[in-house]
């Protein structure tokens, strides 16, 4: 298996149980995860060597978010600590036609505060195989930016295939801001991950005609899309998600998977009820990486739309799914009958 380096900020993750809302919250289930973290709790889980990059305050909280990484055998040797505080975000979980609400309360965290000097990133890219990080990253902070540039070209001096997801977020930076630091970035990036908001909000293409959350695909103006990454950024490899949004308890779930030359459609899913669906798209993050570095890329993009489809099912930010259990959903099985 492989040796995979994932890098950003893991949060502390406050849901009041169930569907209740904020304002009835008397109590919070207490949860932890983030994008990089979650893409490396799944890897881990398929049995790959995985150790997580971040910056944890130097007290309980972080202690807590250390704990809950080396439970599902991530390593934390590259884990800086110091700072003034871990980042949180608040979850209302939505339910029919109400929609999932996020809060962040994570300025000034460890990780936005981190600087080169807290990380030796030759040594941390020295046997390395892959590196997976996010848009979220570098939109924490300008400081957090400039340590993405670093880890991106420790990676590439190592000659590490890169991998990104977009993952805009509206509530963390503008699509000016966005574009500014993401373009650059791409220049380091093997296979790039994001759906058309991402591609359009963070590298500023955009889509004429699709509307994924009618339920409508016209793959021809996906195929323009990556074919104008392809010839802007030199990425490898272009695979992104299609949610169809019917309610906060019912989606359609597929992907497509680009190489320059062939365009790649999985089986659709639909979800319904949905238990969980944060860390969907990172489920897949893992998924896709995973597949690409044990199978082909058919089978690499099944495997991911099955594991991120699976996740929807588990609650919490972690997609704890065994090798086995994605690959059973592959081949169709869809009963949800005991395994005895």
């Amino acid at each position: 298996m492989a040796n995979i380096i994932t890098m950003g900020e893991i949060m502390c993750r406050l849901s009041p149980p169930g569907a209740t809302r904020l304002v009835q919250a008397t109590a919070f289930n207490i949860v932890y995860g983030g994008g990089e973290a979650n893409v490396a709790v799944s890897l881990a889980g398929f049995g790959h060597d995985v150790h997580f990059v971040t910056k944890l305050p130097n007290n309980e909280l972080g202690d807590a978010a250390l704990a809950s990484l080396k439970a599902h055998n991530v390593q934390t040797n590259a884990v800086a600590r110091g700072g003034s505080r871990l980042g949180l975000y608040f979850l209302e979980t939505g339910f029919g036609i109400r929609p999932s609400k996020v809060i962040y309360d994570r300025a000034g965290s460890a990780m936005a505060e981190a600087t080169d000097p807290d990380f030796d990133f030759d040594a941390i890219f020295a046997n390395a195989n892959w590196f997976h990080w996010t848009g979220i990253t570098p939109a924490l902070s300008p400081q957090a930016a400039q340590l993405t540039k670093k880890a991106l070209i420790a990676a590439k001096k190592h000659q590490v295939t890169v991998s990104v997801d977009l993952n805009y977020r509206k509530k963390l930076w503008s699509p000016k801001q966005a574009q500014a630091v993401m373009t650059d970035l791409m220049q380091y990036v093997d296979v790039m991950i994001g759906n058309e908001e991402d591609a359009q909000l963070s590298l500023g293409l955009t889509l004429r005609k699709t509307n994924v959350t009618s339920g409508e695909l016209i793959k021809e103006d996906y195929l323009e899309m990556f074919r104008s990454l392809s010839s802007q950024y030199g990425f490898q490899l272009i695979a992104t998600t299609l949610r169809e949004s019917y309610s906060a308890s019912k989606n359609g779930w597929q992907a497509l998977l680009f190489d320059g030359e062939r365009l790649y459609e999985s089986k659709r899913y639909l979800i319904e009820p949905i238990l969980d669906r944060v860390g969907g798209g990172d489920a897949f993050s893992a998924g896709l990486i995973h597949g690409l570095l044990t199978r082909d890329k058919e089978q690499a993009l099944e495997f991911a739309v099955a594991a991120s489809a699976l996740k929807h099912t588990i609650y919490g930010d972690f997609n704890l799914v065994t090798e086995n259990e994605v690959d059973t959903l592959v081949t169709g099985d869809l009963s949800g009958r005991i395994q005895r």
